[in-house]
């Protein structure tokens, strides 16, 4: 048995794994945000994969790790006047 890794997280190993307080676990599971939990008998675990994806979610969310984020890489938008036109149109 000393080989095999869990499949499942308890909520506290959860939020080492993810470096967060259990509280903040808790607080994103009754929000309906952060990695999916559910219920095995009385306790709430977490699959070691969901956790997996849900950091390279918001790894892919953030403009440093994704290029296409990244503001700086973004297509300069002509300016608009208080009309809504662009100030080329206004002139």
């Amino acid at each position: 048995m000393a080989g095999i890794s869990r499949a499942v997280l308890t909520t506290d190993e959860a939020a080492t794994y993810l470096g967060v307080a259990p509280s903040t676990l808790r607080t994103w599971r009754h929000r309906r945000v952060g990695p999916p939990s559910f219920r095995m008998g009385a306790k709430v675990v977490y699959r070691l994969a969901a956790l997996d994806a849900y950091l390279v979610e918001c790894e892919m969310a953030d403009s440093r790790s994704n290029p296409d984020l990244d503001p700086r890489n973004a297509a300069i938008r002509p300016r608009r006047g208080r009309s809504g036109l662009r100030l080329a149109e206004a002139a």
